[in-house]
């Protein structure tokens, strides 16, 4: 999420709630593919993190980007904390231990997505390169403990910074120390968002494997392909995870607004402050538990919007849906993220093969999957079947939905080619964690530190 929602209008119902969700229902003509990838920053001499103040810092990137780009200042106690494009094509932001994020604008094609992103890396590296630093792609931080890690000056960080260890165990770790690849994708109608959040929910753990990517904690083997997939495993389970009621034939709207409802809020921002409300519900602030706390301590749109955006379930509805499985990873895979959902859910004849594929599993199923997935990648297993046999299956309709789209480039090729790298993978059945772990043992003789160039954008 770029940037904290302002919106003033009032809200008094739960069905006030569940109507502004069904209004980001869209006709076919009007999907888009928004795309999110983050990257740690580091200093190319010492491999070091790169701390938010000085000459050579977060802040200078992000100066160094507004002065490039003429995009807007995202402001945070008087401290640039992101830049947005002032027609809202696009955002720069920056998570809690300065991983640093492009949420990219509503696109028509994955052509445009990876024409987006490539864009982004060069006019970075304009900006980084004369100040020694650089970009990692992968999914975990490889060497830089918490302590290590720098601070980025967001106010709703530090409320859930000392939220965090309160109902999970790594919860900090997911704040500070991973990095992901997200794409958000529309819906037509409430029936149609039901059928793709069902199947979204059910493959992320297979996405989890196809992006694999942090297999090392402090500069060591952790003992995973994904420790961003098992971080998620024990990080806040009130807002996290699998939703059993997604699972259901008759799954609404106003069955997530209810869910919502009932998750402790992270903060309310007024006149620009963020006040910690992690001790209510936003049911709770409805029914006025913040009375005599602000002083407008009533709920608006603008407080809804912000509250699901603290809401992290594998795949995650607003007036859209995202898709949060993936670890991040080099830039053919900041491609291929889209690509694999967009082949799955933009193509009426490939959403109803894959949910034909998975239609028997179950809740349970899928959290086993969930849970061993991390330690286990394409050999976890669900219903006597390995994740690398579905995602040879899956990655088929995928490449179908994407030829089906027939969206061309230039050249005259459709979309299927930027699911290469996931083919590859499936293909030699092993992950791209597990190719670090081979040169970990081999090139690099059991040092980390050649993740730093080997990986790099």
């Amino acid at each position: 999420m770029a940037r904290d929602t302002i919106d003033d209008t009032p809200i008094s119902t739960t069905q006030e709630l569940a109507d502004w969700m069904a209004a980001g229902c869209k006709p076919k003509e009007k999907w888009r593919i928004g795309t999110e990838h983050e990257k740690f920053v580091f200093y190319t001499g010492s491999h070091q993190p790169v701390p938010y103040e000085g000459k050579r810092s977060i802040r200078a990137l992000l100066e160094g980007m507004a002065m490039m780009l003429g995009w807007e200042p995202i402001m945070d106690a008087g401290k640039i904390i992101g830049l947005v494009e002032p027609t809202g094509a696009g955002a720069i932001s920056l998570e809690p231990g300065g991983q640093f994020e492009l949420s990219g604008a509503p696109l028509e094609t994955i052509h445009q997505t990876c024409r987006e992103s490539n864009a982004h890396l060069a006019q970075l590296q304009e900006i980084a390169a004369p100040l020694g630093i650089g970009f990692l792609g992968i999914g975990g931080s490889p060497a830089w403990s918490l302590a290590d890690t720098p601070k980025m000056p967001k106010s709703r960080y530090d409320i859930m910074t000392r939220y965090m260890p309160k109902v999970g165990s790594q919860g900090l770790d997911m704040m500070y120390r991973t990095c992901t690849i997200q794409v958000n994708l529309d819906f037509s109608s409430e029936a149609d968002m039901r059928r793709k959040m069902q199947l979204g929910m059910k493959l992320q753990p297979l996405a989890t494997a196809l992006f694999a990517a942090s297999p090392f904690t402090e500069g060591k083997p952790n003992g995973l392909v994904s420790w961003r997939g098992d971080i998620w495993r024990d990080t806040d389970n009130q807002r996290s995870g699998q939703l059993p009621f997604v699972y259901s034939d008759d799954f609404s709207f106003i069955d997530y607004v209810e869910w919502a409802l009932d998750v402790p809020m992270y903060f309310v921002l007024r006149d620009g402050r963020y006040h910690e409300a992690t001790h209510v519900t936003f049911r709770q602030f409805m029914n006025g538990a913040l009375k005599g706390e602000l002083d407008q301590p009533m709920p608006t749109i603008g407080d809804w919007t912000n509250h699901l955006g603290t809401l992290f379930p594998d795949a995650r509805l607003k007036r859209f849906i995202e898709m949060r499985g993936a670890d991040g990873g080099p830039w053919r895979r900041i491609c291929a993220l889209p690509a694999f959902w967009v082949g799955l859910l933009y193509d009426e004849s490939a959403i109803g093969e894959a949910l034909e594929l998975v239609r028997d599993w179950s809740l349970d199923d899928v959290n086993v999957l969930r849970d061993t997935t991390p330690r286990d990648g394409l050999n976890a297993r669900i219903n006597g079947h390995s994740l690398r046999d579905i995602g040879r299956a899956v990655l088929g309709i995928s490449r179908r939905g994407l030829i089906n789209r027939a969206c061309l480039n230039s050249e005259g090729n459709d979309e299927s080619h930027f699911l290469a790298p996931l083919e590859e993978t499936i293909a030699r059945g092993t992950t791209l964690a597990e190719e670090m772990l081979a040169l970990y043992h081999g090139r690099w003789k059991g040092d980390v530190d050649p993740v730093f160039t080997d990986y790099a954008f």
